[in-house]
């Protein structure tokens, strides 16, 4: 073939947006090859599907270099040949290998995440209102608060509540709202299964078709959510629908949980 080229087969896999997970053990580095923002995802429990973290479901002693590592060595090193095992502890125990400006983008995500959680979840008890995200986060730089990338948003939201009230830098409570909707039944209807996305609790429920024209729900929601309550019952015709705010009901901090 005259002028031709020849293609010869390449056992090299280009990698792309990879981010690689290192773990030394017994003596030798192992690594695994992971997409980004996956690692975190699986560590924290919100990603449970090993395939979506995974770029490649091999063990390497040196991924960009494509060394696959064998099996006498992981049987060596983590008394095992189970490929699955030894990825599942690469994962939990490695350090992710990122670039400093990775790293920095990734703690700032964290962060907002954070901050987040913590302004749905919470009210100021003087004015028995929410913090916007915004202020949550200038707080959290004036406690110094020090984001912990291999733990979720949710269970950092609970110690950046506990650091605020112990440094009383701004009054703060976790609440809920106690509200009472209230709307034709017709509309009710249309709009019961989204008031219920933003619904954390129903105390009390007027459904009985017989009971009137008028729907009216009691319920608890998180103080985040009463913009969007209020967005969605102030689009009721004529101005049919309204919210009212009942009281505050505040949660025990000794929780280990935001729910």
């Amino acid at each position: 073939m005259a002028g031709g080229k020849i293609f010869q087969p390449s056992t090299k896999i280009r990698l792309t947006n990879v981010s690689i997970v290192r773990l030394r053990k017994g003596g030798k580095r192992f690594e695994v090859a992971c997409y980004k923002n996956k690692v975190t995802e699986w560590r924290t429990g919100v990603e449970k599907d090993i395939d979506e973290v995974l770029q490649i479901h091999q063990i390497y002693v040196n991924v960009s270099k494509g060394q696959v590592a064998k099996t006498e060595e992981l049987r060596k090193c983590f008394n095992t040949e189970d490929v699955d095992e030894v990825i599942k502890e690469v994962l939990l125990k490695g350090e992710q290998q990122v670039s400093d400006k990775e790293r920095h983008h990734q703690l700032d995500n964290m962060l907002r995440d954070i901050a987040t959680v913590v302004a749905e979840k919470c009210v100021n008890p003087a004015t028995q209102q929410p913090y916007t995200v915004t202020m949550i986060e200038k707080v959290m730089a004036d406690i110094h608060y020090s984001v912990n990338p291999n733990r979720s948003a949710k269970q950092q939201a609970l110690d950046v509540i506990k650091q605020i009230q112990e440094q009383n830098t701004v009054p703060i409570s976790r609440a809920q709202m106690r509200i009472r909707i209230s709307m034709p039944r017709k509309d009710a209807k249309r709009l019961r299964e989204k008031i219920l996305e933003l619904v954390a609790t129903i105390e009390d429920e007027e459904r009985d078709e017989g009971g009137g024209e008028e729907y009216e729900q009691v319920c608890l929601i998180d103080p985040g959510q009463y913009r969007a309550v209020t967005e969605l019952i102030s689009g009721v015709p004529k101005g049919a629908g309204t919210v009212e705010i009942l009281s505050l009901r505040d949660i025990n901090d000794e929780d280990s949980t935001l729910n």
